[in-house]
Order: C-alpha cells, then structure tokens, then sequence
C-alpha cells in the first residue's frame, strides 16, 4: 500500500489551491451573501482541465486517475462546497457514468465535450417524493415510435440552470418497480422542459439548486442510456462515484475549518494567553486532525478500488458517511473556537457549518450509509459485480 502522492498529483493539488485562494476566496463571502453562483468559475476549471480530470484522453478528459479527482474535490471544497458540488455532480454523477454506461456514439455526442469543459452535466434522480427510496418516483417515459415522452418533475437539482445535459431517471414500466426505471440524456433545449432554482437554502447558497420540469419532453431512443429496466443499477453506481466525491470534499472543509482555526487560535487571547493554549480548544483542534487523516485514509482507498475497477460500494459508502460527520462537528467545533465571532461572517467558519449539513443528508443520509454498514457486516447486503465497472485507470 501506497501512501504517497505522485508527483502529478502533488502539482494537481499546488495548481487547484492557487485557483481557489485566487479566484474563489476573494469572492466567496460576496457569492454566499448574494446567492450568487458564477458561471465563469466553471470555464475556468474546464480552462485547467479539470472538469474531466480522471476521464481518459481519447474522451476529452485529463487521464489523471480517480484520487486526482478526489484532490480536486478536497481543495475546491476548501474554497466553497458550492464549486465542489459542481465538480461531484458534473463528472463523478454525469460523466463518469457515460464512461461506464454510455454507448460509443453517446460518449462521443456527450461525454467527450463535457470532460473538455464545453458543455456542463447534471444528474435528475431525486422528486420532492422520492430521496432515499429511489423507487417512489413519479417521473414516467413512455415510447412513443422512435422517442420517449417523459413527464415528470425533479427537485434538489444540482446545476439546474447551469447544465446543458441531464442524466434524468424515469419509469418506462411502473410494474417492474426498480427494476422498470430507466436513464436518458435529455438536453436542456429539448421542448417541455424547463428549470427553476430554489432560494432560502440554509447553505451552499453559491451554488445552483433547483428544480427540473419535463412536460411532455420529447427524447430520442438513442439517448437511452444502456438498456430499459437498466436505470436503478445505473443510478447507483453513480451514487458511487458521487459519494466518492462528496467524501473528498468533507475533507477539504475539515482542511478549512483547521486553517481558520488555527490562524484564529495564534491571535486570540483570552486570560493572558493565546486561546490554543487551552486544553479544551486543544482538544477541538486534534478531533479536527483526527477526523482529517482518517477521512482520507478511507477516501484514498476508495479511490484505489476505482482505479483498480473493482466494486467499491461499501467503502465509498463508509468513506461519505464518516467523513461527512466528520466535517460537520469540525465546522461545529470551528463555531465554538471563534466564540461570538463565530456566528458573525466576519469569519468563515459560520459558512463553514452551514454548508456542511447538506453533505450529511444528499447522496444517501447517515442513516442510510449506517443500515448499509451494518447490513454488510451482519451479511445481510453483498456486492456482485456491476454488469459495466467503471474503467480501470491506466497510467
């Protein structure tokens, strides 16, 4: 087992944290205040090459292997959740799943120019019915000679407004329950659809969430994505590359709270001393570090599996779980460093907390990754492989 980071690696990690101090951290407070998303933070990721960084060369992405993208997640997180929210959704939802699932004539319509950053993937699985039990949707698609119509209605949308492609779920036989959920790429300028951002969100208030409408949307049978029926297990092995990413990012906002906190803790002083000279903040400080490094350390292991093309469901599931909770009680943690500065956006770290429970809940619960954890060990649940794995990384 490899501990290290490659040299790539390491200048991918110098390059990404030069852009986010650069470009997002001067700007975000502003952005956050405003629930501003900004567009051009986008082209200039795609500028980088990283809006398809661990997809392969021959489909317009940068060939880094899967622990780049969890690099990219961390430290765009360390900036705003909202700017790695647009990374997980558009390349470890959508285009890492055209990658493993998507035809040769799909990949070449769809995936090549979204690695290359031309054009911008999301993801249409949750319904204002239907989060954790996938099988409560309502969004149908029905054949109609050589198209599908699809009606229906999505919520909690990453990227609504911004995407050009959706990855959309719906039922073609309500009968077969999951098994009757299939996958289509539906283009924005497609007849009958439309979307809608949502305001009043308690965080990630710079980034675009809403809603998607498909009244009578019209999509050709080519842009069925695999076969009818294969839409629930294709929905899933995106959730394993979404949670992948999610989970990378909790360790980029356990990085931020750490800084802010650090830096806030050598100025402070309270009773004649320095505040990180108290134990009990000491305290707080190593939980942050804690969950830190053992949040990595289940990230990178996932990613190995990635990079192996091996089923990583159970450790990308434990990976998200953890450190998503880790992240939240260290932006917690951050809040009580700062005191009554704290709950101010004089500082970030109230951002920081309000950001971090949408990680919580979004791409399985807690409570759904601890059912799923238990049920592994209890031998309840078992992986087989997938019929398509996600391709192997080859250097």
């Amino acid at each position: 087992m490899n501990f290290s980071f490659t040299q790539e690696q390491d200048m991918l990690r110098k390059t990404v944290r030069s852009f986010v101090d650069q470009e997002i951290m001067p700007n975000i407070r502003q952005w956050d205040a405003s629930g501003h998303f900004d567009h051009g933070v986008l082209r200039q990721l795609a500028d980088l090459g990283l809006m398809g960084v661990c997809i392969p060369e021959d489909y317009g992405g940068s060939g880094m292997d899967y622990n780049a993208l969890a690099i990219v997640c961390e430290e765009l997180e360390r900036g705003d959740t909202a700017f790695r929210t647009a990374v997980s959704v558009h390349t470890g939802l959508n285009c890492m799943t055209l990658l493993q699932w998507a035809s040769e004539e799909q990949k070449q319509r769809y995936l090549i120019p979204q690695a290359k950053g031309e054009k911008v993937g999301a993801f249409g699985l949750t319904e204002p019915g239907a989060g954790s039990d996938v099988a409560a949707l309502q969004t149908t698609a029905v054949k109609d000679g050589t198209e599908y119509v699809l009606n229906g209605q999505k919520t909690w949308i990453s990227l609504c407004d911004a995407a050009d492609h959706f990855l959309v779920f719906a039922y073609t036989d309500k009968s077969k329950k999951h098994h009757g959920i299939s996958a289509f790429i539906v283009e924005r300028t497609f007849p009958g659809f439309s979307s809608k951002a949502q305001k009043g969100k308690l965080g990630i208030r710079a980034g675009n969430t809403g809603e998607l409408f498909f009244d009578g949307v019209r999509v050709p049978e080519d842009n069925l994505v695999g076969q009818e029926g294969d839409g629930f297990k294709i929905a899933m092995s995106a959730l394993d590359n979404g949670r992948f990413t999610v989970a990378a990012g909790a360790c980029g906002q356990i990085m931020a709270c750490l800084e802010a906190c650090v830096d806030y803790c050598l100025e402070r002083k309270t009773f004649g001393m320095e505040i990180g000279r108290h134990q009990l903040v000491q305290q707080m400080i190593a939980r942050m570090e804690a969950g830190l490094q053992m949040s990595r350390l289940l990230v990178y292991k996932a990613g190995e599996l990635k990079n192996e093309g091996k089923r990583n469901t159970r450790e990308t599931s434990l990976a998200k779980w953890q450190a998503c909770d880790f992240a939240n009680k260290a932006a917690d943690d951050a809040v009580q460093i700062h005191g009554a500065y704290g709950y101010s956006d004089e500082y970030p770290v109230e951002r920081y907390l309000r950001n971090s429970k949408a990680p919580v809940i979004y791409e399985g619960t807690r409570e759904i990754h601890t059912i799923m954890q238990a049920e592994y060990v209890l031998g309840y649940r078992k992986d087989k492989p997938l019929d398509r794995m996600l391709p192997a990384w080859k250097s």
